[in-house]
Parts: structure tokens; sequence; C-alpha cells
């Protein structure tokens, strides 16, 4: 712990160190004082609200808008990281140069930075900002529509082009704008489907940040309900509370919510649906993950007692699920639903080329993946958390339609 803290002491100071260089030769000279004012004061207040966002500003800054402080660190941290690629390689020439001609017994005066380098600096780093802020005002709500068909021999010929609706990460605490999620959830329901399930992380923090949308989420309709899980957000377990007591109501809260919703939240257990004679189950697990991901979900209570259901759908929250505990312990769990990763938010998804960051963190991070006769399907999300847009990795409903084989 003592090593990362101080590297990260370490790399702040590089930061701020050449993102002040950049700003201070890309700034007119005659505004040197008040620029180096303006600076600093932004780069503090930046910091205070950093180290105080859990605590203070998520509570006193209404939910949505306060995605936004997020956001703005974000924009801040790439001008500055740029700063660096461009500008400490120009200190170790410049340094170079110096240490020769103080050996060699030359005039060894420093050099100069280049202020035409620093202004390039600054326009490369535009790049990246514009493009985050496009991600931000015009694709945070820009809803893809997923279409999967799969094929099973064992599902039951009563459950042929069987409809499931997956939504996931809805993360209404970031959201801004009702319109866009209005319109998304009447294209839903115009769809039809025999099921609508969702798979995790309905706030960021607290079950307050749903209470404004729950006129707008009840509305979503499926012939056999909407079936939900929990996400690792939904627990409360990154707020500051007062106490235990506080979490737990706000974590009982959190579970009404969906009973308000008339979506059926599975905590480790399962429901069984019957059509024309045929039967398969749902399975739902509480937030189950690695590493520093919370472990709640119990995949062998919500398992019993479908032994002998003929295909079973898993709906499990993380998607390193699947391997840890899924594919070796139950081979015969036919298909398993998850969300988490949002695709990273930003990425390339192309023909010629598939690529996201979450890829170095998550195995299966976005789409269909299939081992052996067993599917996971991971959803891009709903919504969107810290970085309140989409690059690329556009929000998602997916619609999978079952096939007998």
């Amino acid at each position: 712990m003592m090593k990362f803290l101080i590297v990260a002491i370490l790399f702040t100071m590089l930061l701020e160190y050449y993102g002040w260089q950049l700003v201070k030769h890309s700034a007119p000279v005659s505004h040197y004082r008040q620029v180096r004012w303006g600076y600093w004061l932004f780069t503090l207040a930046l910091y205070l609200m950093f180290f105080l966002y859990r605590q203070l500003l998520y509570r006193f800054v209404p939910h949505g808008w306060s995605v936004y402080f997020p956001m703005l660190f974000l924009l801040v941290f790439v001008v500055k990281l740029v700063s660096v690629f461009f500008l400490l390689p120009e200190d170790a020439v410049r340094l170079a140069r110096y240490t020769v001609k103080k050996v060699t017994g030359q005039d060894a005066q420093v050099v100069s930075r280049s202020r035409f380098l620093s202004r390039v600096a600054a326009a490369v780093a535009a790049i990246p900002v514009v493009t985050l802020m496009y991600g931000m005002l015009v694709n945070a709500y820009n809803y893809r529509f997923h279409r999967v068909a799969l094929r099973f021999p064992n599902l039951p010929e009563a459950f042929e082009g069987f409809t499931i609706i997956q939504i996931s990460d809805i993360h209404s605490g970031s959201f801004t704008q009702t319109e866009p999620i209005a319109n998304v959830i009447a294209q839903i329901n115009r769809i039809r489907a025999d099921l609508i399930v969702f798979t995790g992380d309905l706030v960021n923090n607290v079950a307050s940040e749903m209470e404004s949308f729950i006129p707008l989420f009840s509305q979503l309709r499926a012939a056999h309900g909407v079936y939900s899980i929990t996400g690792n957000h939904d627990y409360g377990d990154y707020v500051g509370w007062n106490s235990a007591q506080e979490k737990q109501m706000n974590f009982e809260r959190f579970k009404n919510i969906h009973k308000e919703l008339g979506w059926d939240l599975l905590m480790n257990e399962h429901r069984i649906l019957e059509k024309d004679g045929g039967r398969i189950a749902i399975l739902g697990v509480e937030n189950w993950g690695t590493g520093r991901w919370t472990r709640y979900g119990k995949l062998d209570k919500a398992y019993q007692g479908t032994e002998n259901i003929p295909f079973k759908i898993l709906l499990t929250h993380n998607p390193q699920h699947w391997d840890a505990q899924v594919r070796p312990l139950y081979p015969d769990i036919d298909l398993t639903l998850s969300g988490h990763t949002h695709g990273a938010q930003m990425g390339v998804e192309e023909k010629w080329l598939r690529w996201s960051p979450a890829q170095y963190v998550y195995k299966q991070w976005a789409g269909l993946y299939r081992e052996g006769t067993q599917y996971l399907y991971v959803n891009r999300g709903f919504g969107f958390l810290f970085y309140p847009g989409r690059v690329g990795i556009l929000p998602e409903v997916t619609v999978i339609t079952l096939h007998k084989a």
C-alpha cells in the first residue's frame, strides 16, 4: 500500500508539473500572473472535490449532475497526461544537451522550453477532449438494439421463438434526461417480449437515485414478467454511511423499489416458467465478483431445485462468474446473462477491429461468448458511470431469441 501511495504521489506531481508547463507556455505572456493563479486555484479545487466527493459532493449535489464532476476530472487528467508525453521527452533532450556542454566545458546554459511544442501538445490534447465531449453530448443516450438468435438442442419445444430482452447497468444516479429513456422504453414494449431481465446496477450508490425514474421503468411489460438481480453498486458499499443501520435501510428501500417497479428481484433464488407443458428455469444471484468486487452471490442456493429442469438461464451481474463457477461447476446452465463491464463505455467495434480498454480486465467484456454448449452474453449497459457518455461502445438493449436446434 505504501509503495502504491508513493507511486501515486510521484505520478500526480509529474502530471501537475507538466500540466502547468503546458498552460504556462501556451498562454499569453502578458497574462502570466492571472493564468498562474487561475491554474493552481482550479487545480486545488479539483483535488478537494476529488477527496470529498463521496462524503460531501455526492450527498449535496443533485443526482445526475454529480456525475459531471468525474467528467471534468477526466478531461483535465487527459490534457495533463498528453502534456507529459510531449514535454517530458523534450526535457530529457534539454537535460542531455546541458550535461554534454557541462562535461565538455562549454557554456552550459539551460535551453529554454519550446513554446511551439507546448502549443502542439495543447492542440493534440484537444483531440481526446473533443472526442469525450462528443461522446457525452451525442452518444450518452444513443441506444442500440442488439439482436441475437441462439439455438439449443434441449430447449423445450414450447419455448421455440421465446424472446428475452436484457437490459443492464441502468445507473439511474447518472441520468440528467428522461425523454430518451421514455422513448427507448416505448421501443422495448413494442417488441412484445416474452421476458425482460435486468442484470444489476440499478443505481450508482443510493436507492433514492431511482425514485424519480420509477414511473418510467415501471412501464416495462413482458408476457412472463420482468426479473432482476443486484449489481455491485446496488448495496451502497461505495458510500461513507453514518452507521450500518443507515446502510441497511438504504438497501431495504432499494429492494422495495423493485417491487414498485413490478420487477421480481431474485436474491440467490430461481423461478420456473411454464408454457404449454414445457419448463425453463430462471436463476438469479446477488452480485458475485472476483478480487475487489463483493461476493454476495450464492449460486448453489439459486440452483437448488432446478436439477430436473431441462433448460436453465442464469442472471449474474459480473461476467467473471462464468469462468470461475458457472462453467466448471454447473455445465447444465445453458445461457448466462451479465453486464457490469459497460464495454468500458469506449472502444471500437467494427468487422476489422474489436477493441476496448475493458478487454485488459475482463476476458468476456461485451457481446456473445460460447464454450461448448454454454453461452454467455455480456450486455454493454443501459446507462453510464464516471464518464457520462459513450465513445464507440453505445448503450445497449439486447433482444435474444431462443430456438430449438
